[in-house]
């Protein structure tokens, strides 16, 4: 019986049980363990797990530290989830700091969120079991996941299935109610560098996020190309036109960026800081009951494309999100 009882445990003991058993304990059970092993860096054990749950501020988050002869320092995933505004306010603020044309690139498909400036997957989505808040607004999850370092092509829809069964599992710990989101079913690259989101002919924007620019009546020989930082379902998006034959000579040519921000807390980025009037070129609506923002820049001389012409562009774009939004009491402001 003893010996029985030492093999037992030496067996419990051995790295690949440990780490077994800490995955079944990482973020309350809710992550596959086959995407958790595709994120272990090489040569490297899970090493430990938190889960902290906060009732009283509608908050849940975990973590995962690795450790290992390849891993720089401690490498850590960490997740977090928030109910409050001005939780999810303040990290909006951290995200788009200023005027809000911060780097930005979508998620797959229709998922209801972007991957940040710093790499991080941000979900935004709507809690049908905790109502609306005093202002009429409807309560909302966000969800971050920070991966820790840039992650190798061939795990990045184990990072997404990481973020996503994260966010479903923090849904029900903070009582959100929110729809389950579903793990895409391909990949784009897990950064938010606008360098690292690729560029496609505007011939070919057709089926994007930004096919009124296939309608924006461009000028010829300019060789333009669109990056597609937008989903249907995103609280932001960024669709940006460059002169360029391919994505290394746009470099060496012209640039506009046109930017949707949905939610009241986008306000700020296209206001004036000492009375909050509108900035001129920037436009606004109503969407879902709250306020959408949108505005744009550019290079200052683009060969064919005058003032008046890149507000036209500004114009078809803004149209372009409200129809697709469903937004009401559109603005523009001059």
């Amino acid at each position: 019986m003893a010996a029985a009882v030492l093999g037992l445990g030496g067996y419990l003991a051995t790295p690949s049980v440990q780490e077994w058993l800490l995955v079944r304990q990482a973020c309350d059970g809710a992550l596959p363990r086959d995407a958790v092993k595709g994120l272990t860096p090489a040569d490297a054990d899970l090493e430990s797990v938190e889960s902290k749950r906060t009732e009283a501020l509608g908050s849940y988050s975990c973590s995962l530290t690795f450790d290992g002869h390849n891993v720089s320092g401690e490498r850590t995933i960490t997740m977090s989830a928030y109910t409050r505004r001005d939780d999810q306010d303040r990290a909006f603020m951290a995200v788009f700091p200023e005027e809000g044309f911060d780097d930005q690139a979508p998620l797959p498909g229709s998922l209801p969120g972007f991957i940040d400036q710093y790499g991080s997957i941000r979900f935004l989505v709507p809690c049908p079991d905790l109502g609306k808040d005093d202002q009429g607004r409807q309560h909302k999850l966000m969800v971050q996941t920070h991966l820790g370092q840039a992650i190798p092509a061939k795990t990045r829809l184990a990072a997404y299935r990481i973020a996503v069964a994260f966010a479903n599992s923090a849904s029900d710990k903070v009582s959100c109610g929110a729809e389950a989101i579903a793990p895409p079913k391909r990949d784009l690259p897990l950064t938010g560098a606008a360098d690292d989101v690729p560029t496609v002919p505007v011939a070919e924007a057709g089926d994007t996020a930004c096919a009124w620019v296939s309608r924006a009546g461009l000028p010829e020989g300019g060789d333009w190309r669109i990056r597609v930082g937008a989903n249907s379902a995103a609280p932001t998006g960024r669709c940006e036109l460059l002169s360029g034959s391919d994505d290394e000579s746009w470099r060496d040519g012209s640039r506009l960026a046109f930017v949707s921000w949905y939610g009241d807390w986008s306000n700020r980025l296209t206001a004036y800081d000492n009375d909050g009037r509108p900035r001129p070129g920037t436009a606004s609506a109503r969407c879902d009951g709250e306020a959408a923002n949108y505005a744009f820049s550019g290079s200052r001389d683009i060969p064919g494309i005058n003032a008046a012409a890149k507000e036209r562009m500004f114009e078809e774009f803004v149209r372009d999100e409200v129809r697709a939004h469903g937004c009401t009491d559109l603005r523009f402001h001059s």
